[in-house]
């Protein structure tokens, strides 16, 4: 076996035919013909002295050499990109910048149009990601996460852009029908049909309770309330006047701003930060946006 590498081409060919798991895949992905992958893994094989395909063409299973190799190359290039992006010039290219998907949609988007106002030279997109993801690699430019609040941020990278604070947030017409008047209120089973739940966040009215002294009890699963997939659309059935949502403030504040929900109990601390990171020059019109953003109503008791 030579000790040359093989052709870049060769191994890019391979790493997206086996991730993907297709020829026809890997070529729409690398924008060339199926029978050019064909022959850049033909090539590669012959290069390695082993096989890496078996089975059919349309859709070939991986040989034991190929499931050494590719991780490792999917790694590697990962590792190229990250490496490009870092050292381009900003001011060339689209900002990447990744969030997770609630946070995009109530917040940076209806901020988005600022931005482009001041900066119409630059493509801004768009990428989700998971909330909890922040301590895993970075993906993009800039990368918006919900941290644990430590204050320990490597200011070189990290920025702050503002501590999260939770609430129960309804519709007016069900405030009037429930009243809340004390957080304790809420620890009350009867009211547990009402409480919106997410799936990605399902501590979220243990965590609450917590902050605002009031043990807010687990029902059972015929006593419990609906449960959806993301926040969005907890939100959204919070609007609509299906029950009551517990919610980061700046992920309601335009719609409590506008009427459409309305907080009785204010918010509290959560003990989690937004941060941003950044691989690209420093997030100035995020920090301007996130100082912008108006501070929570404090935790309300009432009578």
């Amino acid at each position: 076996m030579s000790h040359r590498l093989p052709p870049l081409s060769a191994l890019r060919a391979f790493e997206a035919a086996a991730r993907l798991g297709r020829m026809t895949a890997a070529a729409d992905e690398l924008s060339v013909t199926p029978g050019a992958i064909s022959r850049q893994v033909r090539q590669l094989e012959q290069h390695l002295g082993v096989a890496l395909f078996d089975g059919s063409k349309a859709r070939p299973t991986l040989t034991p050499a190929a499931h050494v190799l590719q991780p490792v190359l999917t790694t590697a290039f990962a590792h190229i990109a990250d490496a490009v992006r870092e050292v381009s010039d900003p001011s060339r290219g689209p900002l990447d910048v990744a969030c997770f998907s609630t946070f995009t949609v109530k917040w940076l988007i209806p901020r988005l149009f600022d931005f482009q106002a001041q900066h119409p030279g630059i493509e801004v997109r768009l990428r989700t990601t998971d909330a909890g993801t922040g301590a895993g690699r970075m993906h993009g430019d800039l990368a918006i996460t919900a941290e644990e609040a430590t204050g320990a941020w490597d200011t070189s990278k990290e920025q702050r852009l503002f501590p999260e604070h939770l609430g129960p947030v309804l519709s007016p017409e069900l405030a009037q029908r429930v009243a809340l008047q004390q957080p304790t209120d809420l620890a009350d089973l009867a009211l547990a049909p009402l409480r919106l739940h997410t799936r990605t966040r399902r501590n979220a009215w243990a965590m609450w309770g917590a902050a605002a002294g009031a043990t807010v009890p687990l029902p059972t699963p015929s006593q419990a309330g609906p449960e959806f997939e993301h926040y969005y659309f907890t939100l959204e059935a919070a609007v609509r006047g299906l029950g009551i949502a517990v919610a980061p403030w700046h992920l309601v504040m335009d719609d409590v701003l506008a009427g459409r929900l309305v907080a009785p109990l204010g918010f509290v601390a959560s003990g989690y930060d937004y941060v941003v990171r950044r691989r690209t020059s420093g997030p100035e019109w995020l920090q301007a946006q996130a100082e912008a953003t108006p501070a929570p109503p404090g935790l309300q008791r009432v009578g």
